[in-house]
C-alpha cells in the first residue's frame, strides 16, 4: 500500500491533465470576452446603419 502511495505521489499525470485544464478554460474566458467584445461593437455598428437607411428612405 505504501509503494502505491509512494507511486501516486511521484505521478505527473494528474498534474498534467490539471495544466491542460486551466490553459483550455483560460483560452475559453479569452474567446467569450472577445466574442463579447466583438457582438457589442457590432450591435452599434448595425444600429448605426440602420438609423442612417431610416434617415435616407424618410421623405
Amino acid at each position: 500500500m505504501r509503494k502505491f502511495f509512494a507511486q501516486l505521489r511521484k505521478s505527473e499525470k494528474g498534474a498534467t491533465a490539471i495544466e491542460y485544464g486551466l490553459i483550455a478554460a483560460l483560452i475559453a474566458v479569452a474567446a467569450i470576452t472577445a466574442m463579447t467584445s466583438v457582438g457589442t461593437s457590432l450591435t452599434a455598428t448595425f444600429d448605426n446603419v440602420s438609423s442612417k437607411l431610416d434617415a435616407a428612405s424618410a421623405p
